[in-house]
């Protein structure tokens, strides 16, 4: 018997679609996820997904990275490539750093291992949506404020990028992960703080993971990523914002 956690409170039920070609799991998480109060959908493959996507759109999808057909890193590819920011949560099934390390850098907000706790799961879902709706966990948010990055300039309380006024796709994962940098300038933060202001104190993203993050980051806002200006690496520590692009000593 899987323990049950509290009903999610929600004046409207947040839309959870779940692709997944193990039945038995599509079974499990719709019963589970429905009794947390999300109004639940499932998929069999990618390609089911994405002809769906063309007609509805839910406010977080579940998909799993291995799936016969259209796969699940070939669909978070093509939505990332079509501009689309829609919160992925990527399920792996054997947990290795590599599975983690490319759903990630294809744009997934988030991933579980499989096997994992229903409850798990629906733990980083609402996170995924906390941080789309709030701001990131962990920390106190800022009201409203718009902050320049060289030529692009972050939105706080729009939640847009943008470049000479044309849009920047960014996902919740990222904006997190941004937003948690520049309020915090000139401070170096380590992996382990930068996760916990991105994603929470009770998340278990490694370190690794981490790094993959602000790369995408950086590929967003500087104008050469190889040569970072504006995030810089403290080395053996983590990474710093540097709002000026100032080479930072020390």
């Amino acid at each position: 018997m899987l323990a049950s956690s509290s009903p999610a409170r929600m004046s409207k039920p947040h839309r959870i679609w779940v692709v997944d070609d193990d039945a038995e799991m599509r079974q499990l998480l719709q019963d589970y996820l429905g009794e947390q109060g999300y109004e639940v959908r499932c998929m069999a493959d990618g390609r089911q997904l994405l002809a769906r996507l063309d007609h509805q759109r839910p406010d977080l999808v579940v998909l799993d990275l291995m799936m016969p057909g259209v796969d699940g890193l070939t669909a978070l590819r093509r939505l990332r490539d079509d501009g689309d920011d829609l919160p992925v949560l990527m399920l792996t099934a054997k947990g290795e750093a590599v599975d983690r390390i490319i759903g990630l850098e294809q744009g997934a907000d988030d991933y579980l291992a499989k096997p994992f706790l229903p409850r798990e799961l629906a733990a980083r879902i609402e996170a995924v949506l906390r941080r789309r709706g709030s701001g990131p966990a962990g920390s106190p948010l800022m009201a409203g404020g718009s902050f320049w990055i060289g030529e692009t300039q972050l939105d706080l309380e729009t939640r847009t990028l943008q470049r000479h006024g044309t849009p920047i796709t960014i996902t919740t994962g990222e904006f997190a992960l941004l937003t948690a940098f520049v309020q915090h300038p000139h401070r170096p933060l380590s992996r382990e703080r930068l996760i916990e202001l991105s994603r929470g104190p009770d998340c278990d993203t490694d370190s690794r993971s981490m790094d993959v993050q602000v790369s995408r980051v950086r590929k967003l806002i500087e104008p050469d990523p190889a040569r970072p200006r504006y995030l810089q690496t403290v080395w053996g520590y983590g990474y710093v914002f540097v709002p000026d692009g100032q080479t930072r000593k020390g």
